[in-house]
């Protein structure tokens, strides 16, 4: 087995089994959860623990999808991933649509993100992400960054759909640039094998997507001034970009019961929106 990617703290250091629930482990109670946890961000590890230890450097949330157990292997690992949510100097930040293509998640919007590499430094792997999936290169001293929380994800999202072929730990990012929207949008140049369509979304909008995150008990209040659609810029087959008008709606689907790839934010996604807001104090 390769080198384990997310190791849990109690006592020394241990690997977690792909069948293992990171959450479970920690102790997480039955509630909804996110649970706090602190962390040692390592170069290409996530060392985690549900109390202090020498070398935590944050104390982030930890969240999962609620999900009944199942039989699953037990020769593999966790995964470690890292999504950046980048906030431009409008306090926008950037969501980009996987393609259909994709056999993980397709036609979900997402942050930039993906796997880190052995030996990567975990922001390097973000900021590396950022690139290769918009293009986009941050100029060294024009952002700052936070950890914002973590995200147990699996896929497919539900058993209903099949048993999950991935388990990962998701690190978001929160990337804070010194360049506007308008900046940012000059300079992407998206990957049309990853990403079909891009769009930045501000608080309002974004505090509407997260209120409809899977696992909430009552749907929470949407303000009845919520734009009937958002603009974002679509890729044609030729290599242009072409102006999108997504209907509001679709951005506040959750994950059907039955496999389908509907268009719509994932849940992973509304949990960081719910942080990033949290971080601006809304």
């Amino acid at each position: 087995m390769a080198a384990a990617r997310v190791l849990l703290l109690s006592g020394r250091p241990e690997s977690v089994s792909f069948a293992q629930s990171v959450c479970g482990l920690l102790g997480a109670g039955p509630g909804l959860g996110p649970w706090p946890t602190y962390c040692g961000l390592k170069r290409g590890q996530l060392v985690l623990s549900h109390r202090p230890f020498p070398g935590a450097s944050a104390r982030l949330p930890l969240q999962q999808p609620r999900a009944p157990g199942a039989e699953l292997p037990t020769n593999r690992g966790v995964d470690l991933a890292v999504a950046v949510v980048l906030q431009s100097s409008d306090q926008t930040v950037l969501l980009t649509r996987r393609t259909c293509a994709l056999n993980v998640s397709p036609n979900l919007w997402v942050p930039p993100g993906g796997h880190v590499e052995p030996d990567e430094e975990l922001l390097d792997g973000g900021l590396r992400e950022l690139w290769e999936e918009s293009g986009l290169q941050l100029p060294q001293g024009q952002f700052f960054w936070v950890p914002l929380g973590l995200w147990e994800s699996a896929y497919p999202p539900r058993l209903s759909w099949g048993l999950p072929k991935y388990h990962h730990i998701i690190l978001y990012l929160l990337v804070i640039s010194q360049e506007s929207q308008q900046q940012l949008q000059a300079r992407i140049q998206p990957n049309p094998r990853e990403v079909n369509a891009l769009m930045w979304l501000g608080p309002d909008v974004a505090a509407a997507v997260a209120a409809t995150e899977d696992g909430t008990e009552t749907p929470r209040h949407l303000p009845q001034d919520l734009p009937p659609s958002v603009l974002a810029v679509e890729l044609e087959e030729n290599g242009g970009a072409r102006p999108l008008v997504l209907p509001t709606s679709t951005l506040l689907r959750t994950t059907p019961a039955t496999a389908d790839s509907k268009e719509r934010v994932s849940t992973g996604t509304k949990f960081a929106l719910r942080l990033w807001l949290q971080h601006l104090g809304r």
